[in-house]
């Protein structure tokens, strides 16, 4: 027990979980500024061009009738006891409004990465010389005194 003990304070000491939770904080509002960026911008362009802000309508179909009532099973010989069911909708556009949405979501968080990556290159680019620079030009330097 104390062996587990032990490498459960390794592993919260290790920082990955702070780490972990920091990522999921913040995957947390991008999601909300995604979301706000569907509802606000791509779901008034979609209504603007086909009537609707979803397509989570298009295409639906009812299998079965709207209402039907059946002899419950549970009491087979009480004909008062009975199951109202209904038929089954079919929405496959609840599944391209989430095939556009994830596309949508790709793009922003591509484009996210992207501009993180140029603002990384141009960072490492500002940091200044290597170790290596910096070591040689000391030898350099001493070598030059020495002389």
């Amino acid at each position: 027990m104390k062996k587990y003990i032990k490498e459960f304070k390794d592993f919260i000491a290790t920082g990955d979980l702070v780490t972990i939770a920091v990522g999921l904080v913040i995957a947390l509002k991008v999601k909300d500024v995604i979301d706000q960026f569907m509802a606000g911008v791509v779901n008034p362009l979609i209504a603007g061009i086909f009537g609707k802000a979803n397509f989570d309508d298009v295409g639906s179909f009812r299998i079965g009738s709207a209402t039907n009532t059946i002899p419950d099973p549970k009491f087979p010989k009480d004909p008062t006891k009975t199951i109202t069911q209904h038929g089954a909708l079919v929405q496959p556009g609840v599944v391209i409004t989430a095939l556009i949405n994830l596309i949508i979501v790709g793009l922003v968080l591509f484009l996210i990465i992207k501009a993180y990556n140029k603002m990384k290159k141009k960072s490492e680019a500002i940091a200044g010389p290597s170790e290596l620079d910096v070591l040689t030009e000391i030898r350099d330097e001493l070598r030059r005194r020495q002389s």
